[in-house]
């Protein structure tokens, strides 16, 4: 599949740590798209992660849907019928529980810049973001390969971290 086969309104969910705003900010040089990143809609900037009310959150989300060229990363299920309706391609990410464990020490402990980072926040291990890997992730797993397979839009499942480089060499992108 060519990039371009994705249209100007690209989602990109999976699982936590799996390589998505890093992936969506690629896409989004490389096509002039706008990035969004969810994970920055739904919580304030200048906090530990801390949630946005719902209601202010889905008023952001459906703005940022509104635009006609984006790459947009992040699950948020909330936001889903609506966002999947303006969508022109789908990237699902479904790579491992232990590779998206391994990815998110990797970023807590070591890494100072990311894609995808709270505006002012710190981003440090949490045992709610563990469990939220290993136990929550898991359960969802089928839940977003069912909606995957439902969804008439173009699309493109990687399925290991092997498959999401080989998609970066292929598409030309840049980290």
């Amino acid at each position: 599949m060519e990039l371009s086969d994705l249209g100007d309104r690209i989602c990109i969910l999976g699982p936590s740590n799996s390589g998505k705003s890093t992936l969506a900010d690629a896409i989004a040089r490389k096509r002039g798209l706008e990035p969004v990143h969810l994970d920055l809609l739904h919580h304030l900037p200048n906090t530990d992660w801390e949630p946005r009310p719902k209601d202010e959150f889905i008023a952001l989300h459906d703005a940022a849907i509104a635009g006609e060229r984006w790459v947009m990363d992040g699950n948020y299920s909330i936001g889903m019928p609506q966002r999947f309706r303006r969508a022109t391609g789908l990237i699902l990410l479904d790579i491992s529980t232990p590779a998206s464990l391994l990815r998110y020490f990797r970023r807590t402990l070591f890494e100072t810049e990311r894609r995808g980072a709270l505006e002012g926040g710190r981003d440090s291990v949490k045992w709610d973001m563990i469990h939220h890997i290993a136990v929550t992730t898991p359960k969802n797993r089928k839940r977003y390969q069912a909606m995957f397979e439902q969804i008439d839009l173009p699309k493109l499942q990687l399925s290991s971290l092997r498959a999401i480089k080989t998609c970066f060499r292929d598409w030309d992108l840049a980290r």
